[in-house]
């Protein structure tokens, strides 16, 4: 865990008490005591620094001091819905990759049966993301949507839910190379909207209604890549397109750092 994550309501007058999992990572494997400074944030809140006021075998008792509201990440995801093995550990990179709306979609290559998995329940979908922020240093959840109906979704509610000035469509036989899209001009500081195809890519079909609504097809490499390979490359490469890391500070390291000690 790189940031210790509270739910809204357990920070009461400004002290958190982590138990169970928590207080063992904090006790075991930081191994931190009374007087040691965390990295803590609220779920969907502001980040912030926690100072240890006391450890016992059940507890972690810690002051906590907010700091600024971690900013959006500068990408939304549409996904066509993979295997649930591969969804369930893909959850966790989105989000710490970073992701504003994850759009979890039907495509012609989906399998029906996918939605049906276990892993799209909310329960087990917010521990995954949770997962990811906590390796992240992040608090913001993405917002999650499960979207049965491309066609329906493309044609009449794409525009009033997505506010992405960039509308790119990863394919296996993309056109414009994605690090050129992302680089170029006015993309390298506009909200991009990234689509995410199964395995074999999308059918005619799903690209012409993609194109009709505004994407412009990309490509990654000229090796033809899993999907999921596929989406955390990209990923990577729109964070990597300028400084998108949320809440980062003047002179803080790029990496990701433990934080220890007297401050």
């Amino acid at each position: 865990m790189n940031r210790i994550l509270y739910e809204p309501g357990e920070c009461v007058k400004g002290v958190v008490i982590f138990r169970k999992e928590k207080a063992r990572h904090i006790r075991q494997v930081l191994r931190a005591g009374a007087g040691d400074y965390l990295k803590v944030g609220e779920i969907d809140g502001p980040m912030g620094t926690g100072r240890i006021l006391n450890v016992s075998s059940n507890e972690v008792c810690v002051a906590v001091e907010t700091e600024a509201l971690p900013r959006k990440p500068p990408v939304d995801l549409l996904l066509a819905l993979p295997r649930p093995k591969v969804l369930k550990r893909l959850i966790p990179q989105i989000a710490a990759l970073g992701v504003g709306q994850l759009f979890l979609t039907n495509a012609s290559r989906v399998e029906r049966p996918y939605f049906d998995t276990h892993v799209l329940e909310p329960e087990t979908m917010r521990a995954l993301l949770l997962e990811g922020l906590t390796q992240a240093g992040d608090t913001l959840l993405p917002k999650v949507r499960v979207v049965r109906r491309l066609k329906v979704f493309l044609e009449d509610e794409l525009h009033a839910r997505v506010d992405a000035e960039e509308r790119l469509l990863l394919h296996p036989h993309g056109g414009e190379p994605l690090f050129h899209a992302l680089h170029a001009g006015q993309a390298r500081s506009s909200r991009v909207l990234l689509a995410v195809g199964p395995e074999g890519g999308w059918v005619p079909f799903e690209l012409e209604l993609f194109e009709k609504a505004g994407f412009r097809r990309v490509g990654m490499t000229h090796r033809v890549l899993r999907s999921d390979t596929a989406c955390v490359a990209a990923l990577a490469a729109v964070a990597m397109r300028g400084d998108s890391r949320p809440g980062r500070r003047p002179g803080e390291p790029a990496g990701n750092f433990r934080l220890f000690g007297p401050l």
